[in-house]
């Protein structure tokens, strides 16, 4: 069974031989990325399929983020691009969750946290809640709509 890594790689030769330079250099960013990701620390260790995961989506949510701020300056040419290295970052992500599905794995870890404290959870708990939430999500969904789900249900 190959790991992510090794696809990327295997993809990013594919794309040198197809002269594909937006997918090159994409997957060029992101290997490198990962190669600091597994120099960083205390010592050098090969990562995980899953901390390869949190990598790639590290780097898809810059390039979100990059060409939102590119569009709001007028830069329409270079939001268009960080847009297209996104897409080719997705690939390698878990399908996204609904907003719907997201609402029910919330309401989920509310009921849940709900049984264990023997009450309703108010904005104190959403620690709790959130990590419950967190673990079921597994990077299916942005942090940030995670929160929103879990705190529209949390009692003030």
């Amino acid at each position: 069974m190959s790991t992510l890594k090794e696809q990327l790689r295997t993809d990013l030769t594919a794309a040198m031989k197809a002269r594909d330079e937006l997918v090159k250099a994409t997957l060029r960013m992101t290997l490198t990325a990962i190669g600091v990701a597994e120099v960083a620390g205390t010592s050098a260790r090969e990562l995980d399929d899953a901390e390869v995961l949190k990598v790639i989506t590290r780097e898809a949510k810059k390039r979100a983020e990059s060409a939102e701020a590119f569009a709001g300056a007028g830069r329409d040419e270079l939001a268009a691009k960080e847009r297209a290295e996104g897409e080719i970052l997705a690939r390698y992500l878990p399908k996204q969750l609904t907003d719907d599905e997201l609402a029910a794995i919330a309401k989920a870890a509310v009921e849940e946290t709900a049984a264990e404290l023997g009450q309703q959870p108010g904005q104190r708990q959403m620690g709790q809640v959130m990590k419950r939430a967190g673990a079921v999500v597994a990077g299916r969904a942005d942090g940030g709509r995670v929160a929103a789900a879990v705190k529209a249900l949390l009692t003030p």
